[in-house]
């Protein structure tokens, strides 16, 4: 079985984007290719086929691979939530929590488990594509790695090295990784790649022979900046960080960026939407009056997120917003915040305790330590929908009485105001559904497009598949792949 890994100069260089361009192209080939990351930290997350959750890149690996997403596909994933601490989830499952005192201990001792995993996937395919995490240059975070050359040296897996030029200084982050590193590290690293270019490449020839004598790595090619990758699910809130790029003549839906935020890949689909501007509002300012629909999306920590929101005043935005007959929607842990009350009596979160909550839905919520997590289908507002469940915790109330969404099997999900101007739902990846984008876009005078949202992440998969074998040597990537068997 080939194995290869990307590993990055820093993050936000591109990896999760281009392993799932390798994993599509692969695929193309005939390939039976499998996506792993040894270890993640996101909050975005997908449920998986065997019940267990996985980060969010990785899910959509496995689509670009043509397969169902699998725990053993990111054995490891933290998710962090308040108070310096990460959620640990282990094979899909929740096992405790970490601290910035006892994680690189804990973190060292999972090698074993992610190996195990690793073991299982390579023995369902040809190749596995498998992606690091941060950047290997960062030495102090070396002893216990299991995310980069911890597990590369461990499964000896070749490494590709990539370098993001967009963002300045390529020639010394891929030349000075191999400064710092230590040799055995050095000596897995097999090439590299530069990525996001803009402009001619030929201006970039004599850099790039460059960055080949003083590493003594081969470069395996320059991508241009690949547009397609906008149309993928967002994976992690540095995506957060950058500007709205507003469009006259669109009805704005908002969404607060909370401290905690959560699969806020969520809302992607609404930017199918040619009569929508989605506007993340950032930190420090108000949701803008003139919104149509407010959206409070998933949060990893409720309470404190919540806390945040009324210090920021977006509990009077959003109440002033229903006061105007505006729709306000909250999703999972933006449900929650919308009931009467959330309550924390084993101190799941924090300190244990309960709150007020928003007090537009006649709910109520208390947190457990039983994590749901399920792929669910079902009906909502006249349409089909299929969606998932991730959350700890349970929410009941009058307010149940009128449900958002019948599941089959019978079950209800969410609760809806009696002016109808409320939704609350536990339900992640709602709006993939074009019936129920429209039908909810219809509430506040928006056409739907009626556009696939899944047959467009897999167009926009094969897009950037089609840009790797024309900038990058595929070939090469393969033949070192297969010489790790």
């Amino acid at each position: 079985m080939a194995a290869l890994m990307l590993q990055g100069t820093g993050s936000d260089v591109g990896k999760s984007v281009l392993v799932a361009g390798l994993c599509r192209a692969f695929a193309n080939r005939g390939l039976i290719v499998r996506p792993f990351k040894p270890q993640n930290m996101s909050n975005n997350a997908a449920v998986t086929i065997d019940g267990g959750e996985i980060g969010r890149a990785q899910a959509l690996q496995a689509i670009a691979c043509r397969t169902q997403p699998h725990s053993d596909m990111n054995p490891v994933l933290l998710k962090p939530q308040a108070d310096r601490t990460s959620q640990l989830i282990v094979h899909g499952r929740v096992r405790g929590t970490l601290g910035s005192g006892n994680f690189r201990e804990a973190r060292g001792a999972l090698l074993t488990e992610v190996m195990a995993s690793y073991d299982r996937l390579r023995a369902q395919c040809d190749l596995v594509v498998v992606e690091g995490a941060g950047s290997p240059a960062e030495i102090n975070l070396r002893a216990g790695d299991i995310a980069n050359m911890g597990f590369a040296r461990a499964a000896n897996v070749p490494v590709i090295l990539i370098g993001d030029i967009d963002r300045g200084g390529v020639i010394a982050s891929v030349v000075g990784t191999r400064a710092v590193i230590e040799p055995e590290d050095a000596a897995m690293i097999r090439g590299f790649l530069i990525n996001k270019f803009r402009g001619d490449p030929a201006l970039f020839e004599d850099g790039y022979r460059e960055i080949e004598r003083r590493s003594g790595w081969s470069g395996f090619g320059v991508i241009p900046w690949l547009s397609a990758a906008a149309r993928l699910p967002s994976e992690d809130a540095v995506i957060l960080e950058r500007p709205a790029d507003p469009r006259e003549g669109r009805k704005l839906i908002a969404c607060p960026i909370l401290p905690r935020i959560s699969n806020f890949d969520d809302l992607d689909p609404l930017k199918l939407e040619p009569g929508v501007e989605l506007v993340m509002v950032p930190p420090g300012r108000p949701i803008p009056a003139e919104a149509a629909i407010i959206i409070l999306p998933g949060s990893k920590a409720t309470i404190a997120d919540l806390a945040a929101l009324r210090a920021e005043g977006l509990d009077i935005d959003i109440r002033a917003h229903h006061r105007r007959g505006g729709l306000v929607v909250g999703l999972c842990g933006g449900y929650q915040m919308l009931g009467r009350s959330v309550a924390d009596p084993l101190g799941i979160e924090g300190a244990p305790g309960e709150v007020e909550g928003l007090g537009l839905l006649d709910v109520a919520t208390t947190l457990s330590p039983a994590k749901t997590l399920c792929r669910v289908r079902g009906e909502a507002l006249g349409a089909a929908i299929e969606g998932y469940e991730m959350h700890m915790g349970e929410t009941g109330g009058a307010g149940t009485a009128q449900p958002f969404a019948v599941l089959d099997g019978g079950q209800r999900d969410g609760a809806v105001s009696r002016d109808g101007l409320v939704i609350g739902s536990y339900l992640h990846g709602l709006f993939a559904s074009a019936d129920l984008r429209s039908a909810l876009l219809d509430r506040v005078g928006i056409a739907g497009s009626g556009r696939d949202y899944h047959a467009d992440v897999d167009a926009a998969l094969d897009e950037i598949a089609a840009g790797l074998a024309a900038h990058a040597d595929i070939d090469g990537m393969l033949r070192l792949a297969q010489a790790s068997v």
